[in-house]
């Protein structure tokens, strides 16, 4: 007898993942979103409903195949293919002490292994580009007041975008000789960041016309809800369209609400010539995670190729041979003589003799 699917992936989500480990919402959001595409290539390649759906059905084979089909039709890539097989992993340990009869299942699925990925340089703008992108939305308008806050906000805190449009009001601390807001961050790791002069400027100015509302978000939409992810992503893109005309670099770089962030990361780096420091302005846990910036930074490098002694190299003059005698000594003296046939194998048979 087969075993349902749909009551163990209700209860790995409510039980074990929200009350035993509590993970976050985004942690929720990631593993649902692998689910239902795993769930929905089940179905369609057995032809059967979803809710006829078996654990036995999720064998070795459907699961690697599902993994190569995220990559060939999808277009994911394999950082994004193995962070679907991380839920699945996760699932299949639920499973193996609440189905122990599903022991040598559950072993052959976790025995699939990552995919390596590439370790690209991280995408960063430069100052100019920076800067055009802070000109672009416009002051005397309500939204471009809020706009201008969040990108001048998000690029001098190193703030991730679920940060950002997560800040609330009591948050904020703009009173005091040290204004600062305090940040909840990945792993509710909670960071307390000092704000720049303009920052306070700019966050005192947009609150002195965001009006009142229920929530508590420091950033709303034009509805008056708080802005999400996707619409300050949307709102960054536009931004980067319109600095495009003054910066015609920007075209050259893909802009996402992670890029401030790695900028803010670069020129603190180049500030403060410390990776410890920029791993507590960014709330990693450790500095491995900020070692990435140090292979995107050239000033490092710079300075370690002026300081090293390099090796000395024998000098020497190569001899240029005269293009004359090049010529006469070559083949292409006879390719380009027009002979008589005659002499010309009269010749061919002196020169073999």
């Amino acid at each position: 007898m087969k075993t349902p699917l749909a009551p163990l992936v209700t209860k790995f989500f409510r039980k074990k993942l929200t009350l035993e480990k509590g993970v976050s919402r985004n942690t929720l959001a990631c593993y649902s979103y692998a689910f239902k595409f795993l769930c929905r290539y089940a179905a369609e390649r057995l032809g059967r409903p979803l809710s006829s759906l078996a654990l036995e059905d999720l064998d070795v084979l459907l699961i690697q195949d599902f993994l190569g089909y995220l990559e060939r039709e999808c277009g994911n890539s394999p950082r994004t293919r193995n962070l679907r097989l991380t839920a699945i992993h996760s699932f299949m340990r639920f499973v193996e002490y609440e189905i122990p009869a599903a022991l040598e299942q559950v072993r052959r699925v976790r025995a699939i292994s990552a995919k390596r990925t590439t370790e690209r340089l991280v995408n960063h703008l430069t100052q100019p580009e920076m800067q055009a992108v802070l000109d672009a939305p416009d002051p005397t308008t309500r939204n471009g007041v809020r706009d201008q806050t969040m990108l001048y906000l998000g690029f001098t805190a190193g703030l991730r975008v679920s940060e950002l449009v997560g800040l609330t009001l009591e948050a904020v601390e703009l009173e005091g000789p040290s204004p600062c807001i305090v940040v909840r961050g990945k792993g509710r790791k909670t960071r307390r960041l000092p704000l720049w002069k303009e920052a306070c400027r700019a966050l005192r100015a947009w609150l002195s016309i965001r009006g009142h509302a229920l929530c508590t978000e420091v950033f709303l939409n034009r509805s008056g809800q708080p802005l999400t992810p996707a619409g300050f992503t949307y709102i960054l893109k536009k931004h980067a369209q319109m600095a495009m005309a003054i910066c015609p670099s920007l075209a050259k770089k893909r802009i996402s609400p992670h890029v401030l962030r790695h900028t803010c990361a670069i020129n603190a780096l180049q500030a403060t010539k410390d990776i410890r420091r920029v791993a507590l302005l960014l709330g990693h846990e450790s500095t491995k995670s900020t070692e990435v910036y140090l292979r995107a930074d050239p000033e490092e490098k710079l300075k370690t190729v002026e300081a090293a002694l390099p090796p000395d190299l024998q000098r020497g003059v190569f001899p240029v041979e005269d293009q004359l005698i090049a010529w006469l000594s070559g083949k292409k003296l006879c390719e380009e003589t027009v002979w008589p046939e005659p002499k010309k194998k009269e010749f061919e048979e002196e020169n073999s003799t």
